[in-house]
């Protein structure tokens, strides 16, 4: 078989891209099992895990962004052909996640009852939030695990194992999460908490599969005893280099509850408008990620083989497919903007007046956020994880959610103005990376010689 850095560049992006894209997918999908069948039980069950799920998809950014160092080393260290520091850092990442997930897991479930009071929950769903909230915080280990095990086959080249897990546990998932829930002859009706175990099991299940791989050593990856020898510099090292992707991934879902309360003071209708936006760009953005990260890959593999000038022309290519790519999709979703807003809320015209209108400000700017993911994603790639997340503050912080804030309170234009924050950060936003990847630092990056 050919190398990651010798394929067809247009090939080898889409054969890394296609799978990442169709697993975030199903994550969705996922994501809506739950919700659907936490439905059956009443707005109270909802409620708990609305409570709940900031600070568990806060930690679960954490773990997210964690993984990705080992995956960058993993990449390069692929790129300069040495296999036995591939299984050396993916032993390394392997036992750093598992520290850290055992940590939080018991921070969190200690803390658990103090968060959700903190948040003024309303006592009849005060109980089932904390429960649901333990039991998902003892489940990280899992989840931190399986994150570890797909950062680390996406630094091989390998998308389609991980894909074909997380398809496993979204079919288990549809099964369990009625079982547990609602509860089935000898199984027990858990309610809300039902949720979160049928998620552990799941969870539990897709990390033992991960581990399997990785010991075995099938897929390009073999760990070994010795290879989970703690290194305390290559452990300290690996989590610097994480770090800045952690904060990059959770300041993400810090902006958008912040966006939330700008948009409240609007009213329950532009709130309910503003949920649909959100949902829209969510998964428009699914496509831009999967480039990004099979970007990440090829960058990272181009560098360890000393290859700049192919990296460079990852970067190009990619680029110019997401903007395609979301160009079409922006067009098509200005098109039918108000149909696709019907879809969501049938019969709230008000409603979906307005979603539309913020549909189609948001299009105008799809094929640059395109671009600007992937740039972002080659900046990871090349380890220069730090500026990645200078970038996503830049974005967010210092212009979206004060656009947002300035253009509805003091002009004309009141909601309107959060929507059009959104074009107007991400074109200042892609000029901002686009000019710090023409600098052409990230190629100077050799994170392998500092560990």
């Amino acid at each position: 078989m050919k190398e990651k850095t010798e394929n067809s560049i247009l090939k080898s992006l889409l054969k890394l891209a296609i799978p990442i894209v169709l697993a975030n997918i199903l994550h969705s999908a996922y994501q809506i099992t739950d919700t659907f069948w936490v439905g059956r039980l009443g707005s109270g069950a909802v409620a708990a895990v609305s409570l709940s799920f900031p600070i568990i998809f806060f930690i679960i950014s954490l773990g997210g962004g964690m993984a990705v160092a080992g995956g960058i080393l993993v990449a390069q260290y692929k790129g300069k052909k040495d296999y036995s520091k591939i299984n050396f850092m993916a032993g390394q990442t392997f036992l750093m996640m598992t520290f850290a997930s055992i940590l939080l897991s018991v921070l969190g479930y200690l803390v658990s009852p103090i968060i959700i009071k903190l948040m003024g929950a309303d006592l009849f769903v005060v109980e089932s939030a904390i429960s649901y909230m333990r039991i998902s915080f003892l489940g990280l280990i899992f989840l931190f695990i399986f994150f570890s095990f797909q950062s680390l086959m996406r630094g091989v080249g390998d998308v389609r194992a991980p894909a074909l897990i997380v398809l496993s546990t979204v079919l288990l998932n549809l099964v369990l999460d009625p079982l547990f829930i609602m509860g089935y002859k000898s199984i027990p009706a858990f309610g809300v908490t039902g949720a979160a175990i049928a998620t552990i099991l799941t969870q539990a299940l897709s990390a033992i599969i991960g581990v399997i791989i990785l010991f075995r050593g099938k897929h390009g990856i073999r760990i070994k005893k010795i290879d989970l020898k703690p290194k305390l510099r290559v452990i300290k090292r690996i989590f610097l280099l994480g770090l800045p992707a952690s904060i990059s991934q959770s300041t993400r879902s810090l902006g958008m509850a912040m966006m939330i309360f700008i948009v409240a003071g609007f009213g329950t209708t532009v709130t309910a408008a503003y949920g649909i936006g959100g949902r829209i760009l969510s998964f428009i953005i699914i496509p831009a990620l999967g480039l990004s990260a099979a970007t990440s890959t090829l960058v990272g593999q181009s560098i360890g083989a000393k290859k700049i000038k192919r990296a460079e022309q990852v970067a190009k290519t990619s680029a110019k497919l997401s903007f395609i790519v979301l160009t079409i999709l922006g067009i098509l979703l200005f098109i039918f903007a108000k149909e696709i807003s019907v879809l969501f809320i049938p019969g709230e015209e008000a409603v979906t007046n307005i979603a539309s209108m913020f549909i189609k400000i948001m299009a105008l700017s799809f094929g640059f956020v395109g671009v600007q993911v992937v740039l972002d994603g080659v900046l990871v790639g090349a380890g220069s994880t730090f500026t990645a997340m200078v970038l996503t503050i830049i974005s967010l912080w210092l212009l979206r959610v004060p656009l947002a804030y300035i253009l509805s309170k003091y002009t004309k234009l009141n909601e309107n103005g959060i929507w059009w924050a959104f074009p107007i950060a991400n074109i200042i936003a892609l000029l901002f990376t686009y000019l710090w990847y023409k600098k052409g630092r990230w190629k100077e990056k050799e994170i392998t010689k500092e560990i």
